[in-house]
């Protein structure tokens, strides 16, 4: 059988930063790489095509969002795929280096590419003999290859070794082979330089960083040394998605809470979410709420700054659909939604707190930078003080004395930061609408770089 690219649908999660792949073997059926719980997408891209999934192949225990091959094999019957060295406790096919799967005409082969992860897989699809791609989860990447510390830091320099020669065993491939991540620009699995998302083993060869190393030595400093910080979740979803994500057999919804009801919540230990834009957090929010701005990283947010044990009550407006706050909180493992505030912020009868939101020609005060360490080193307030959104609430004091500005790049995580803060007592900070280039431009000075 010919295969043509066009049977390929490449599915994006611009949020999370991932890439899940439905492929078309042109009988009706269909192969899924690494789908996430969040099968919404994937489903409509199958139902458009009359397809149904027959077989669901996990690259990898993946760290930061839950598998949803479980899923497709409750409700499709489809047959799971994934490495028999990862121990996963569900009926699934184990494959192992060099096996191979009949996809009815096209085959997959099993690559070992460990690195990312001790069982990791790639796999390779052939049309006959021809490699026609390659599916490489988080083994070679867009212009990178993805982070090997998720397993600890005493681990971490192994598993680069591992990696190294993964991604130059992938290099061995004809040079028209093409390469199928599933992390890319924005995950925090990654850190490639730009937004490409797919690629060939050619042009991986000729521009990607790690692959013109001299040595393995040289990789491992490389890589390691482009590590930036990851999310809480990460280290505890893969084993999750070990022992298999819960089936879930009935369409999500938030119960409706009273105001009364969230009071209770919060005094049992629950955590409000406000998911609000900012303008509107901004003009009054509960007291002791969390301000998530409900956009495509608010799983990401949600995940590093509160606990999935904790119960969580969600305070949206009507236009926000609580279908895009529900499974991206699935996706990455939270189960404990106890609801939402019925009526939104018009049926709150208590006290309301206020933050101030500043231009980028307001500033006069003290200047606190959320973003990541590689965002920070790129450019940044001259005397700003940086400490990552995600290190907040692990951080003593790290706040100026008096007032000061929260900034990030365009102002949502910057409210995060100080709904946080306010959490510990402090009610004498702004938030910046915009970021660091907005302050450039409106004040004319340049930005200072490195750290």
């Amino acid at each position: 059988m010919q295969m043509q690219q066009a049977r390929l649908i490449p599915l994006v999660d611009e949020g999370l930063g991932n890439s899940a792949y439905l492929l078309d073997t042109g009988d009706g059926r269909a192969l899924a790489v690494d789908a996430p719980r969040d099968l919404r997408a994937l489903r409509a891209a199958a139902s458009k095509r009359g397809l149904t999934v027959a077989w669901a192949a996990d690259t990898h225990l993946h760290a930061d969002f839950l598998s949803g091959a479980v899923q497709l094999a409750a409700t499709d019957g489809a047959q799971i795929l994934a490495s028999a060295a990862g121990m996963r406790a569900f009926e699934h096919r184990g494959l192992a280096d060099g096996d191979d799967v009949d996809l009815g005409g096209l085959t997959l082969r099993a690559l070992a590419t460990p690195g990312h992860t001790d069982e990791h897989l790639s796999f390779l699809l052939l049309d006959g003999p021809a490699p026609v791609g390659v599916f490489t989860g988080g083994s070679l990447i867009v212009g990178s290859a993805a982070r090997t510390d998720l397993l600890g830091d005493d681990r971490t320099a192994e598993l680069a070794r591992a990696q190294y020669a993964s991604v130059h065993r992938l290099a061995t491939l004809p040079d028209a082979t093409h390469v199928w991540p599933t992390h890319g620009a924005g995950s925090f699995c990654s850190a490639p330089p730009g937004a490409a998302r797919t690629s060939t083993i050619g042009a991986e060869k000729t521009s990607n960083p790690l692959l013109a190393v001299p040595d393995a030595d040289a990789f491992v400093a490389q890589l390691i040394g482009s590590l930036g910080s990851y999310p809480a979740y990460f280290r505890w979803l893969a084993e999750t998605n070990r022992r298999g994500p819960a089936v879930i057999d009935t369409t999500p919804a938030l119960p409706q809470l009273s105001a009364g009801q969230v009071r209770r919540l919060l005094t049992d230990g629950a955590v409000i979410v406000d998911v609000r834009p900012v303008t509107d957090v901004a003009a009054g929010h509960i007291p002791g709420a969390i301000a998530i701005p409900l956009r495509a990283q608010f799983a990401t947010w949600l995940g590093w700054l509160v606990s999935p044990e904790t119960p969580v009550a969600i305070v949206r407006n009507p236009d926000q659909d609580p279908a895009d706050i529900l499974w991206p909180a699935l996706n990455i493992g939270f189960e404990r939604l106890a609801g939402e505030l019925a009526g939104g912020m018009n049926a709150w009868t208590g006290a309301l707190t206020t933050t101030r939101l500043v231009r980028p020609d307001q500033i006069d005060t003290p200047v606190l930078d959320v973003r990541q360490a590689n965002e920070y080193g790129g450019g940044h307030l001259p005397g700003a003080v940086h400490v990552e959104l995600g290190r907040l609430p692990t951080t003593g004091n790290p706040v100026p004395a008096g007032p000061a500005v929260v900034m990030c790049g365009h102002g949502e995580r910057a409210m995060t930061a100080a709904t946080l803060l306010a959490r510990t007592g402090r009610r004498d900070l702004a938030v910046l609408t915009g970021g660091p280039d907005d302050w450039a431009t409106a004040t004319g000075r340049r930005l200072r770089e490195g750290s």
